[in-house]
């Protein structure tokens, strides 16, 4: 069931939320196709413009996400999108986190994680390996027994939806993001790679023999911070919360991206006042960002159409009213910027009801 907006502007929590690219819509999508069934009535209810869909720089908000995601799995009962010859029944990721919840460490944890899904996947199959002062959750295809030959290699989405189950549940088992070292899949490279490049980790690595991710060892030995009261909240908000909170956030770009995050738009600094706030001159912090292949402006860019698909999906304000909380003199002039963003009208996030 869709969420009904508030019908406010920014609460607490706008500014921390992020989007995520239509690609990773599409895809979910194509187990609802494949069984040739009617897509329409689940974007409906996740608040999704089917208009979207043919947009390649639309995005949409982690939360309309997270709905779509709970509608798939309640219409085909499998809550890994039909990626496996086996599903995960609705409600599988809530017994997963139970199992998890009174594991006194991360590595206990993870151990737990990938016996529960050993029960409830069958194509895929994770390891942990410890090696030094590295990490690896190593993820092999599966053959069916009897199968001749090395199994190919899965859709980019089915290995990036399992690690991203994984990774998300250690860091919110943890509170707080576990660094990774790269992100390796069997596949080739998707379009939408550099979407994992946030979501994982800059070092992506393609064409591998098995998929998986590295973190420091140390890591393991974390304690557990979750209870079963801090449970109930998680998966009230999964996987809206962990499919954005817990992104790469290596970087100066990332730095400035969080402490603008923090801040309503009008509190926005100036380049001036930000290269102030960071200890550095305007001319240093213009070349950190520059090597990093980022500027201020498109940081600013990136983060008020975040701010835009929130409010345009989850509340009620007008467009002149967005307009201004965003900082536009002119609701024309959003209207052409969120266009030149995401390849969209702004409309096309309300669903025919502005």
């Amino acid at each position: 069931m869709h969420s009904p907006r508030p019908a406010g502007g920014l609460d607490d929590t706008t500014t921390a939320k992020g989007t995520i690219a239509i690609a990773f819509v599409n895809e979910a999508l194509q187990c609802i196709r494949g069984r040739g069934l009617d897509e329409r009535p689940l974007l409906q209810d996740a608040g999704i413009s089917p208009e979207l869909l043919g947009s390649p720089q639309a995005r949409v908000s982690s939360v309309n996400y997270g709905l779509l995601w709970h509608g798939i799995a309640q219409a085909i009962d499998d809550e890994f999108f039909g990626l496996d010859s086996h599903r995960m029944p609705a409600g599988s990721f809530t017994l997963l986190c139970h199992s998890l919840i009174h594991a006194d460490t991360l590595e206990r944890a993870l151990r737990r994680a990938l016996r529960f899904l050993r029960l409830v996947i069958d194509d895929l199959e994770g390891e942990l390996q410890i090696d030094g002062g590295e990490a690896r959750l190593v993820i092999r295809d599966k053959a069916p027994p009897g199968a001749p030959g090395p199994v190919p290699p899965k859709r980019a989405f089915a290995y990036g939806t399992y690690l991203m189950m994984l990774h998300g549940l250690a860091c919110w088992l943890i509170g707080r993001r576990i660094p990774l070292h790269y992100a390796a899949f069997r596949c080739a490279e998707p379009a939408y790679s550099d979407e994992w490049r946030v979501l994982f980790a800059q070092e992506l690595r393609f064409d591998q023999e098995n998929s998986g991710i590295a973190f420091a060892a140390d890591c393991l030995a974390l304690p557990n911070l979750q209870n079963e009261r801090t449970m109930k909240e998680f998966l009230r908000r999964a996987p809206a919360n962990f499919l954005v909170k817990y992104r790469n956030s290596s970087g100066l770009a990332a730095q400035i991206r969080r402490r603008l995050r923090e801040l309503p738009p009008g509190a926005w600094p100036d380049f001036g006042t930000l290269a102030e706030q960071f200890h550095t001159s305007t001319a240093t912090l213009r070349r950190r960002l520059d090597e990093e292949g980022s500027t201020y402006r498109s940081i600013l860019d990136e983060l008020r159409k975040d701010l835009a698909i929130t409010m345009l999906s989850e509340s009620e304000l007008t467009m002149a009213a967005i307009a201004e909380t965003l900082g536009f003199t002119e609701t024309s002039a959003f209207r052409r910027a969120f266009k030149k963003w995401t390849g969209a009208r702004p409309g096309e996030y309300r669903l025919g009801k502005d």
